[in-house]
């Protein structure tokens, strides 16, 4: 786990460097911040269509292998990609059919990767280990922005897009030298199906596509109602967050670049707390995702930029211990040859909020102004969870039979 763990924190860091020197690419080539959109919509669109194909494939493989070759056509992807920005070759289409290739492997390599990590701990370490994959995955994201800067101004834009080629050659040198934990599924299996057996095989044959599999999980559709509503009126802080502070507040970026970094370390803090969680619920992300919204409305209030960053701390602690119990009940609630498809459909309905979510929040903006969409994109979230725990409470009740009255019996 510590390789795995090491090997992916380059991988996050690649990752973001390349993110964040593809969009100033595409300004460079085009003059176009819708054309910088169209790009990132471009990457994401394999998720939102072909989420859940990624993940039967994911379930009908072997996971070690599935990774070890997703990883490989991913730095193969940047590797292209840097030696035709240093050939001057790179054209428009041509980086948007890249990043299309680049999403469409990412519908496959997401959920491999994130099962094969889960193989290396105990189940009962499953939480820990998914908190230690936020903490990673932060660190690699604040390490590779702030790298891409220096690495194009000293060495030129392809040098970022061949770091990311080799930060995804670490992750596929490591993976054949993973072992499973004792009690994990990866000890019984190296395939995310069980074994094949005529028994096996009649089951396969009855097992559920996983969007019929998912939809008959009502925890399942609870933790993805929670986790939309949250995504949406209460997450995009870069955009929310930045427009209080510039505005109302009357900051500067100096002044956002503060709130940035308190964000940053309430997330770092959560992922530190997720990991003592053993059994968390999704009565538990419910109750996180409310007290997170009910200080948005606050943090929407706020008068001086000192009381914003008091409350934005815990803010960010809740957000990070939110996602790490939403994701340990999404990875475990299903069976073992069900996660796969349980994943792919995870990753549909993510990007579908993901890509609809800065639209609204933005006419949310224009409508209301940042205090007004904070304060309202809280109260959104924390209505729509309540009145979800209203239902659920009222569904399982059970209404019982008055009661009749027992004639009395003669005695002889």
């Amino acid at each position: 786990m510590r390789w795995w763990s090491a090997a992916n924190l380059l991988s996050n860091t690649g990752t973001w460097m390349q993110l964040t020197v593809q969009n100033l690419l595409v300004l460079q080539l085009t003059g176009s911040a819708a054309a910088t959109g169209l790009s990132l919509a471009v990457q994401a669109a394999p998720g939102l269509l072909l989420g859940v194909a990624g993940g039967a494939v994911v379930d009908a493989w072997p996971r070690k292998y599935t990774a070890l070759v997703s990883q490989t056509v991913l730095a193969l992807v940047a590797f292209v990609t840097a030696a035709m920005v240093a050939l001057d070759q790179l054209s428009t289409g041509g980086l948007l059919v890249l990043a299309a290739v680049t999403g469409l492997v990412a519908t496959v390599d997401g959920p491999a990767t994130a099962l094969l990590g889960n193989d290396l701990v105990r189940p009962e370490d499953l939480p820990s280990a998914i908190a230690l994959g936020s903490a990673v995955h932060s660190v690699g994201r604040f390490a590779g922005t702030a790298s891409a800067a220096v690495v194009v101004g000293l060495f030129g834009t392809a040098t970022a897009y061949l770091a990311n080629g080799l930060s995804f050659l670490a992750v596929a040198a490591v993976i054949p030298f993973l072992r499973p934990a004792p009690g994990t599924h990866g000890t019984q299996d190296t395939r995310g199906t069980p074994p094949a057996s005529p028994a096996s095989k009649g089951k396969a044959a009855r097992t559920p596509g996983g969007l019929t599999y998912f939809l008959s999980r009502p925890r399942l559709v609870a933790l993805a109602a929670i986790t939309a509503l949250s995504s949406i009126f209460g997450r995009n802080y870069t955009l929310t967050l930045a427009v209080l502070v510039t505005g109302p507040l009357h900051g500067g970026t100096g002044a956002y670049g503060m709130v940035s970094t308190v964000l940053a370390v309430g997330g770092m803090a959560g992922a530190v707390v997720a990991g003592r969680l053993r059994s968390p619920s999704v009565r538990l992300v419910a109750a996180l995702a409310a007290a997170g919204a009910i200080l948005q409305v606050a943090a929407g209030l706020s008068g001086t930029l000192m009381l914003l960053m008091v409350l934005v701390l815990p803010m960010a602690v809740l957000e990070s211990v939110s996602d790490t119990a939403g994701a340990t009940v999404l990875q475990t609630d299903p069976p073992p040859h069900m996660r796969g498809r349980v994943l792919g459909v995870w990753r549909s309905a993510s990007t579908a909020w993901g890509l609809a979510g800065p639209p609204l929040l933005g006419l949310l903006l224009e409508l209301a102004g940042a205090r007004g969409a904070l304060v309202a994109g809280g109260l959104i979230i924390a209505g729509g969870i309540a009145a979800g725990a209203l239902g659920h409470r009222g569904a399982n009740r059970v209404p019982t039979a008055p009661s009749l009255p027992i004639p009395a019996q003669r005695t002889a």
